[in-house]
């Protein structure tokens, strides 16, 4: 079963105290983290997509006008929470999806902290089948 793993990180202090403020060496320690991980789940077979996002401040909302060219608005100030980064993997569990799920809450972030960021855990789903 495929799953998509959605983390989401606090918009209140981005600016100021994101990932983008701290110290060199705890960034590094937490890209690592994530290349470690990712490198597990690949090595398990698990893993089929793992993407990092821009921040917030560069997400537009689109929508199709009525002569199907692009509206954009955004970004969006009032947003509590931003989706930073997701994982799609492919596992025998829904508890195991919950496992790396809580993994990579886990990551460290300022000082090594763990960050226990939420991750939404969501299955993908197939297309219903084609009769033949």
């Amino acid at each position: 079963m495929k799953y998509m793993l959605m983390m989401h990180a606090p918009k209140a202090g981005w600016s100021t105290a994101g990932i983008g403020t701290w110290p060199p060496k705890d960034i590094q320690a937490h890209i690592r983290f994530m290349m470690d991980l990712n490198a597990q789940l690949k090595a398990a077979g698990e893993l089929v997509d793992a993407q990092g996002l821009a921040g917030p401040e560069e997400a537009k909302l689109v929508r199709a006008r009525a002569d199907g060219s692009p509206d954009t608005d955004g970004p969006f100030a009032e947003a509590k929470e931003f989706l930073a980064g997701f994982w799609i993997v492919d596992v025998d569990s829904t508890e195991r999806a919950y496992a790396i799920a809580a993994q990579a809450s886990a990551a460290p972030g300022k000082g090594g902290a763990p960050l226990n960021m939420p991750i939404e855990v969501r299955q993908v789903m197939s297309a219903p089948p084609v009769d033949a």
